[in-house]
């Protein structure tokens, strides 16, 4: 039974949802037309500035004699107001994608948007991976003196790798690069001869210390990056983080002298063992000057490392991402925790613990590639100065199926996977200058050379304002009054003695209650009946003193839906067939019902009595399926037949008369909201005679064990007397006090003794009186 139940219940639930998302959307309609509804609305642009469900009516003449802010409203609030569809400014929104630009792993690549004020659209990005890439990788190598080894161990550890990866790449390609600090005090030492040689205190040789030197291009001449390496000579700063965030900088803006191919992945190797600077550090050397985050390579060194500010982690993640540089951080096992925090700062990075002597590079690198690509990320960006106006929104739709809203990124993607992205973009507020101005928004998928141009263009003016029609003319030429013009039927108060003739035409009063309007200022939106304090229920217009109902609804205060779906229970049936459905609520025909539906009657089927109608029409059906069909509107909601009810525990057990004088056994089952009925399926037939003779053999018995406990009880009382007078007497105090009775005294001497006997013994007397000899002691 229970799951015949369960498409009733999910019926029910939808209904119940699709009631709710009414008066969700109703009472949307109602604040949004008080959010329209402002005198500070006075033109058509602040009409629009105030949210996108609010419109303009420029139609000549409406509402005559109305403030001009009346104009303004829900396009449904103008429209019952008599304001003509042509005449309604009321921008839509628009999303217009250019598929005409061809793309292998990003599309679209260029869409268009109008917004307006308060207003969002959304768009569906497909970023798609393909099954190879090529594949630049750029080392750039802190050569302090702390990673010789490192150094020394990069030619073989490079060869390998760049076998490993022409597995996993269709073109493969190297280039190197070396930093160590910002070549100024305090981060060197600044004597001539540590200048020269910043290890000469170790008799050993270094090269002087650099910010940045670019020595290989990207290649795939591996013997003459094994030359480069080998050239290469360590050396050394006085502090311990190093200048990494200006080199990288450096080797991601400058991609002409890198050598970046646009087609390929690109990856910044940084082997480093300590961490690096920070941008305000470099005010401890007296730079001051901001990094402007540009190429300044000259002669391939970095020719401004002592002239600007080291950049800010914001600005490095913004070039990275610019340019679809990849960062993997392979630094040694006590910098592994202060490099892992930077990842959620600079999208498409990654850490790896470095061994000693670079021994696992080729697997860090490839693990790192690998993690890298598998990871599907976007980021969002908006043009300066405009990004406050705006809001994003991005869900994602990974391969696996699993959908994230307000998450950019899908891991675990495989090769020839697409994912989806859902960017919703809103715009909060027009610029402060006015008018349609287009702002340009990036979606880039990080790492990837294919990018996504959103150009949003701001709907902030009205089509009236250009044929300067958008209300009546304020200041009209003076002209002679006419009074009678202002009369309706020419016998009421001008302006029905609510507003001031000019020139014919009534111009209505304001009121602190709402509006006044009309031809003769006879109309207004206040003096309508009101329901739970909303004016009209908050589902109709007051017109003339009476209420112009929404579609839907009806009633002298348009608080009754027309529709009867709220009455309409889990069978499909309008209140159970047991009510009607007035003003979307129902009313039972039996006052004994109650529930939403008339479904509850708790008296109604107390009794076996009430179910015999509903036993008698199973019964006549032959308890087949077709008495299931046919005694619905007699029976309980829920009824079966069982073979043997005496299986079951729970409810009343009631028996039904049949006319072949048998009875059908049925029980009751009360214990859920609706009772439900089993009726047996066999009947239970017995004589007359047998009747009288169980109605004979129980009245005996009953006489016949009623008189021998009778006789058994007088017995037992006779017995108690002839002991009680058989036993002696026994003598027993009654509590009264003998006359004869003389207390006496009785002298004790108690003695107490300490460490030592007093010189004077200490006697005390007590007086116990004595007890007679007869009686009993307690």
């Amino acid at each position: 039974m229970t799951s015949c139940m369960r498409p009733y219940c999910d019926l029910f639930a939808l209904r119940m949802l699709l009631l709710v998302s009414v008066l969700i959307l109703l009472v949307r309609s109602d604040s949004a037309d008080n959010r329209c509804l402002s005198a500070l609305a006075s033109t058509c642009e602040d009409c629009l500035r105030r949210g996108p469900e609010c419109a303009w009516c420029s139609q000549e003449r409406f509402l005559d004699g109305a403030h001009v802010s009346q104009r303004c409203g829900s396009v449904s609030d103008l429209r019952v107001r008599g304001c003509e569809e042509e005449f309604i400014e009321n921008p839509n929104v628009k999303v217009e994608v250019n598929a005409t630009i061809s793309s292998s792993q990003v599309s679209p690549r260029e869409v268009s948007i109008h917004l307006r004020p308060g207003s969002e659209a959304s768009f569906v990005i497909e970023v798609h991976q393909l099954e190879r890439y090529p594949v630049d990788l750029y080392y750039l190598v802190d050569v302090s003196a702390s990673m010789k080894d490192n150094l020394d161990h990069l030619r073989t550890e490079g060869l390998a790798l760049s076998h490993q990866m022409k597995e996993h790449s269709s073109d493969f390609r190297v280039g190197f690069g070396s930093f160590v600090d910002k070549p100024v005090s305090p981060y060197i030492d600044v004597h001539p001869s540590k200048l020269l040689n910043p290890c000469s205190d170790y008799e050993v040789h270094c090269r002087p210390a650099h910010g940045f030197i670019h020595v290989l291009p990207v290649t795939e001449n591996m013997t003459e990056f094994t030359r480069v390496i080998r050239e290469q000579g360590i050396s050394g700063n006085m502090d311990t983080p190093e200048g990494g965030f200006d080199a990288m900088l450096q080797a991601t803006v400058c991609q002409k002298d890198i050598g970046w191919r646009p087609e390929a992945k690109r990856l910044l190797l940084v082997m480093t063992d300590q961490p690096s600077h920070l941008a305000l550090d470099s005010k401890l050397a007296g730079i001051v000057v901001p990094h402007d985050g540009r190429c300044h390579l000259e002669d391939n060194i970095y020719s401004q490392t002592t002239s600007m500010e080291h950049p800010t982690i914001g600005q490095l993640a913004e070039k990275l991402l610019e340019n679809n540089v990849y960062s993997i951080f392979a630094v040694d096992q006590v910098q592994y925790q202060w490099y892992e925090d930077l990842l959620d700062l600079i999208p498409g990075s990654y850490v790896g613990r470095l061994s000693p002597k670079a021994s696992n590079l080729k697997d860090l690198v490839v693990h790192a590639y690998k993690k890298l690509l598998s990871d599907v990320e976007v980021q969002i960006g908006v043009e300066d100065g405009q990004a406050h106006r705006f809001w994003v929104n991005v869900t994602t739709l990974c391969p696996d199926g699993s959908s994230v809203s307000g998450n950019t990124k899908c891991s675990s993607v495989q090769p020839k996977q697409t994912v989806f992205f859902k960017v919703t973009v809103g715009m909060s507020s027009c610029p402060a200058s006015g008018g349609d101005q287009e702002v340009l928004m990036s979606v880039r998928p990080v790492g990837f050379n294919e990018s996504v141009t959103v150009r949003v263009r701001q709907v902030c003016g009205c089509g009236c304002s250009e044929r300067n029609r958008c209300h009546d003319d304020p200041n009209p030429s003076p002209c002679p009054a006419e009074a009678d013009a202002c009369r309706e039927d020419g016998t009421k108060p001008v302006c029905s003695g609510r507003g001031t003739c000019k020139c014919g035409t009534c111009v209505c009063d304001s009121s602190r209650f709402g509006n006044i309007y009309g031809k003769f200022c006879e109309m207004d939106d206040f003096s309508c009946p009101y329901e739970r304090g909303l004016l009209c229920g908050g589902h109709g217009r007051c017109v003339s003193g009476e209420c112009a109902c929404l579609s839907g609804w009806t009633g002298e205060t348009c608080s009754c839906p027309v529709s009867t779906e709220t009455c309409v229970s889990d069978d499909g049936l309008i209140c159970s067939d047991r009510g009607k459905c007035v003003c979307g609520k129902c009313v039972c025909d039996d006052s004994r019902r109650s529930g939403t539906f008339c479904e509850k009657c708790p008296i109604c089927y107390s009794s076996c009595q009430s179910h015999w109608s509903c036993v008698n029409c199973h019964l006549s059906n032959g308890l087949g399926s077709d008495g299931f069909h046919l005694c619905n509107h007699s029976c309980a909601p829920s009824v079966d037949y069982v073979d043997d009810i005496t299986e079951l525990v729970r409810g009343k057990y009631c028996l039904y008369p049949s006319s072949d004088k048998c009875q059908y056994r049925f029980l009751m089952d009360l214990a859920s909201d609706r009772p439900q009925l089993h009726i047996s399926r066999h009947p239970v037939c017995v004589l007359s005679r047998l009747y009288l003779k169980t109605f004979l053999s129980t009245f005996l018995l009953t006489v016949t064990l009623g008189i021998g406990m009778m006789a058994a009880v007088r017995q037992l009382l006779r017995t108690r007397d002839h002991w009680c007078q058989s036993s002696p007497e026994q003598p027993f105090d009654d509590g009264h006090k003998d006359p004869s009775f003389i207390p006496s005294t009785n002298e004790k001497t108690i003695t107490y003794r300490r460490d030592r006997l007093p010189n004077h013994p200490v006697e005390m007397h007590s007086h116990l009186p004595k007890m007679p000899l007869s009686g009993v002691w307690q």
